[in-house]
């Protein structure tokens, strides 16, 4: 974990000029990609996705780029809470070009690939978090559906968890590491709690989810996810449909059932690597644990999905994970 007060860069607006830039910023830096920008005024434009070479270096923000259209506007003075999700794919997206209206406390995620330019007061505080889209357990769409309605402080999430995660990003820059490293990890725990809270998983982020058959279809999935031969044919056969009906069933959502299931194994190992960093087991065991045969192609899959090697998280794990947690 390390730290740095610093200004940000100003961001042009697309015409050639520079728009205000908050006068410093305390940028805590953790591992597994997680950054906690504190600063004492709002900058035109939130911060975008940051480019480092592979060991690491100096945290530096993108060009703002041409105007999107996309307008976050303060209600009033106060502290604001953003969340900026990183890792996506840089392709164009489309924001809605209405202006979004927030209070003090409210929680907002955002594209860190694509950010809303911002009109604040300039006696606000800003507290922004950047996080890795793989670490928050979203897919590529539900960052987009993220970004529509913001958390509201008058909402019951967000009475609940607004004053936890503002208290958090203080105390996490504040305290000496490794506590401030465990106080930002709890801090992900309860992003990825809010997010899937937004995203309303059961209606909007699985398969076909109107079907009556597919929560029952997941779960089976979920309770045989070691079993290597679990397959599209088993999984029919012991709910009574057809390959090809399982197979309609996945198709709302762009994967086949065996990419599901490779997701699901994935998110798994992930899990025990993180939480279990501390612990003997090694990858090749997780990756038994959870129906992955051959390690050379878990760590091939592994690397694919979350960019890194299963080593490689779980090393970063180590230097977060809370003692006792595995």
């Amino acid at each position: 974990m390390t730290f740095s007060a610093s200004t940000f860069e100003a961001l042009g607006d697309g015409t050639g000029s520079q728009q205000p830039r908050p006068r410093h910023a305390k940028v805590c830096r953790m591992p597994l990609g997680l950054d906690i920008v504190l600063a004492d005024a709002a900058p035109a434009q939130l911060l975008r996705e940051r480019r480092l070479p592979p060991e690491g270096g100096a945290l530096h923000d993108g060009p703002g780029g041409p105007p999107r259209g996309h307008r976050l506007i303060a209600r009033d003075s106060g502290d604001y809470l953003f969340v900026g999700v990183r890792g996506g794919r840089e392709a164009p997206s489309v924001q809605t070009a209405a202006d979004v209206l927030l209070g003090p406390g409210d929680v907002c995620f955002y594209d860190a690939h694509h950010p809303p330019t911002l009109d604040f007061p300039e006696h606000v505080r800003t507290k922004v978090f950047l996080v890795p889209r793989e670490l928050l357990r979203l897919e590529e769409s539900d960052v987009h559906r993220l970004a529509r309605v913001p958390v509201t402080r008058d909402s019951w999430l967000g009475t609940l968890l607004s004053p936890l995660l503002s208290d958090l990003a203080v105390a996490a820059a504040a305290a000496r590491p490794p506590l401030g490293a465990k106080l930002a990890w709890h801090a992900v725990n309860l992003l990825t709690t809010l997010a899937t809270e937004q995203l309303d998983r059961d209606t909007t982020g699985t398969p076909d989810a109107q079907s009556p058959l597919v929560p029952g279809i997941l779960e089976y999935i979920d309770l045989h996810l070691a079993d290597t031969d679990l397959s599209p044919e088993v999984i029919a056969r012991a709910h009574h449909i057809s390959v090809r009906y399982l197979h309609k069933l996945f198709e709302s959502e762009g994967r086949t059932v065996g990419q599901w299931i490779r997701r699901r194994r994935l998110e798994e190992c992930r899990r025990d690597l993180t939480l279990r960093a501390r612990g003997n087991r090694t990858i090749a065991a997780v990756a038994g644990r959870w129906g992955f045969t051959s390690a050379t192609h878990f760590s091939r899959v592994f690397r694919a999905a979350y960019g890194v090697s299963p080593r490689e998280w779980r090393d970063s794990a180590l230097r977060v994970a809370p003692v006792g947690h595995g």
